[in-house]
């Protein structure tokens, strides 16, 4: 396992962290634990979770994923101070979720105590916004007049970044949290945090998340660039486009259990002709040089310049097995060019 450092922090983490918004839903607490000791066993030492979680995000599985981690660290105490565990306070939008209200300064002292319970821990190493209090272009909405992003009012939305800091300062100097990310934001949206920060003297982002893969590559090359020299730790979520990427679902295969099986908030937005034909294609030219499709995608995201760790997730663990081998796994440059004409190919399908 290879390890890099997560932007400003210092921390160390490992290439792959280890995703569980399935853990609760998809994944019993038996699953999890092979998951966690499997991951661990293997040099993983980051984990990725969120109050929201499990997925599909509903009130009877509201921190359910949390609450899975946190029964392993209590049979596994020892194990903690070796890991960096992350975790995510939702945004606005959901009515279980502190009535639908926008993430706050209150409600991020009482999203971290809530959290900390759960996961029966006493400090979370990186504590991430899920996504912006204002409108933005992540979750399908990054087509162009989806979002007005004139409609947004700047200085209301720059207040509530500077609020929401101030609170993050206030767990931070508790020793609640030791460092802060977003999530699913955008350049302007880093950039201010930053200024705010500097300008204030209070915490600075360290990390972004945003879905990034084959499909999906709309960080390339704005957003990415800005992380390398602001010293932001970039974490592609979602490198399979939410498993699509494995092939699993070519020709209307709907594999039993599998997520596209589940009902879906934003509906099967990734199911299309040309994501069809794209993934045929990936999965033709990841066989004909000795991978699967999955582990082309992830070793091919593992590449791109800028990237820390890649957020995995899996269902069973030879998905786990096969998805870890991809990272040592490498691309010659032949393959780099016979990926490059189709990402040309196929721009954006979804």
């Amino acid at each position: 396992m290879e390890y890099s450092v997560l932007g400003s922090s210092g921390l160390k983490v490992s290439r792959v962290c280890l995703g569980s918004m399935t853990w609760g839903e998809q994944n019993t607490q038996q699953d999890a634990e092979q998951q966690l000791d499997y991951a661990l066993s293997q040099g993983v030492n980051f984990i990725d979770t969120a109050e929201l979680y499990s997925i599909p995000p509903r009130a009877e599985t509201y921190g359910a994923t949390e609450k899975v981690i946190g029964n392993w660290l209590a049979k596994n105490p020892e194990k903690r101070k070796d890991l960096v565990l992350a975790t995510k306070i939702a945004g606005p939008g959901l009515s279980w979720i502190r009535e639908g209200g926008k993430i706050s300064g209150e409600a991020i002292k009482q999203a971290v105590d809530a959290s900390l319970t759960r996961l029966q821990t006493d400090y979370i190493d990186l504590y991430q916004l899920h996504w912006p209090n204002r409108r933005h272009p992540h979750f399908s909405n990054h087509w162009p007049g989806q979002v007005k992003f004139s409609d947004t009012n700047t200085e209301q939305a720059s207040n509530d970044m500077l609020e929401i800091l101030q609170g993050l300062n206030d767990c931070v100097q508790a020793g609640k949290i030791r460092y802060c990310g977003l999530s699913d934001d955008t350049t302007w949206g880093i950039s201010e945090y930053l200024k705010l920060s500097e300008k204030y003297s209070l915490p600075r982002m360290v990390s972004i998340q945003n879905e990034f893969n084959m499909l999906h590559t709309k960080d390339w090359p704005y957003l990415i660039e800005h992380c390398i020299h602001e010293d932001i730790a970039y974490l592609p979520w979602s490198p399979l486009g939410g498993g699509v990427l494995s092939g699993k679902y070519l020709n209307g295969a709907r594999p039993e259990g599998s997520r596209w099986t589940i009902a879906q908030r934003n509906g099967l937005f990734r199911d299309s002709q040309v994501v069809n034909s794209a993934v045929a294609d990936i999965k033709t030219l990841a066989e004909r040089h000795g991978m699967t499709a999955a582990q082309l995608a992830l070793a091919w995201c593992d590449k791109v310049d800028g990237v820390t760790s890649i957020i995995i997730g899996a269902t069973s663990m030879p998905q786990l097995k096969e998805n870890l081998a991809a990272f040592s796994m490498p691309l010659s440059e032949t393959l780099q060019a016979e990926v490059l004409a189709l990402l040309k190919k196929y721009p954006l399908p979804f």
